[in-house]
């Protein structure tokens, strides 16, 4: 597969500056970028994906009229906690 050139980023000299203090050694700031930009597709994918399912979340309550508290929920959530800790101390 070919790859492909992203557009040119003009930025204050400061956030270039910035950028180039905090590279890795041997890292180039064109590795940076790229590695900015997949994580933030990657984060903004998954963003995405969240709030689809909280919309069909939604969706599904308003047709069935099952809601749940957030007490229900967040007590939940906490026992999922507590059997991962478990898990994780065997």
């Amino acid at each position: 597969m070919k790859t492909a050139t992203m557009p040119a980023l003009r930025v204050q000299p400061e956030l270039r500056q910035a950028a180039e203090e905090i590279l890795r050694p041997g890292e180039t700031l064109s590795a940076f970028v790229e590695d900015s930009l997949r994580r933030n597709v990657a984060f903004r994918r998954t963003q995405q994906e969240f709030i689809a399912r909280g919309l069909a979340s939604r969706d599904e309550a308003k047709k069935t009229g099952v809601y749940f508290s957030s007490d229900e929920v967040l007590a939940e959530l906490d026992a999922i906690i507590v059997k991962a800790a478990k898990k994780v101390r065997k």
